[in-house]
């Protein structure tokens, strides 16, 4: 399937803004993605004396847009300054049936209940609706990651089960699924909701 075309110049805020995800970016990601708080619960990545070897790994697959179901990753930078603060991506990509998912998301801790992330979403979520015309937006989070699930519900994302057992972190311990969505009849009333928080800011 090819990949999807996103133009990001419609990705672009007043806080943060997003570029797609290139190889060059890779020293700066890997730099600041060795702070072990963003992997507490996830454990995408343990740091250890083979952090570059999976941060490697790691990159490989988020650069690979046949990867996950197919995907966009994309490095998010601040409006301010263009400085390098995370990553997110689309991804479980379905334009047949119009939709997909968002999450892959991770911010350096300095930005961490700030502005970014609820815009980031807003325009993420913006793009899938009213450019992509897609009707369901998901987002899969990790059952010990607390404050991402708080973070999800929140912009106002519907909880609709847990997927038991669901996969392996690489530490070998189990992970369920918590599974949230957004449709687009509900998107008019949370974009909304992102754009009246955002207005704190």
């Amino acid at each position: 399937m090819p990949a999807l075309s996103i133009d990001t110049s419609k990705l672009k805020g007043a806080h943060v803004y997003l570029e797609h995800l290139r190889p060059d970016h890779t020293d700066v990601l890997r730099s600041l993605a060795r702070d072990e708080r963003l992997w507490e619960f996830t454990k995408t990545l343990l740091i250890n004396d083979t952090y570059d070897e999976q941060f490697t790994s790691y990159i490989t697959t988020a650069l690979d847009p046949a990867a996950i179901g197919g995907q966009q990753a994309f490095v998010i930078r601040a409006t301010a300054d263009d400085a390098i603060l995370g990553m997110t991506r689309f991804y479980f990509i379905e334009p047949k049936d119009k939709r997909l998912a968002i999450g892959y998301t991770w911010y350096i801790p300095a930005v961490w209940g700030g502005p970014h992330n609820k815009e980031c979403k807003l325009l993420l979520l913006q793009y899938a609706f009213e450019t992509l015309g897609f009707n369901r937006v998901e987002f899969h989070v990790a059952h010990q990651n607390i404050r991402s699930q708080k973070a999800v519900e929140k912009i106002g994302a519907v909880k609709e089960g847990v997927l038991r057992k669901y996969a392996l972190r690489p530490d070998g311990s189990i992970r369920d699924t918590v599974v949230f969505s957004i449709i687009d009849e509900e998107w008019a009333e949370k974009k909304q909701r992102l754009q009246e928080m955002l207005k704190a800011y």
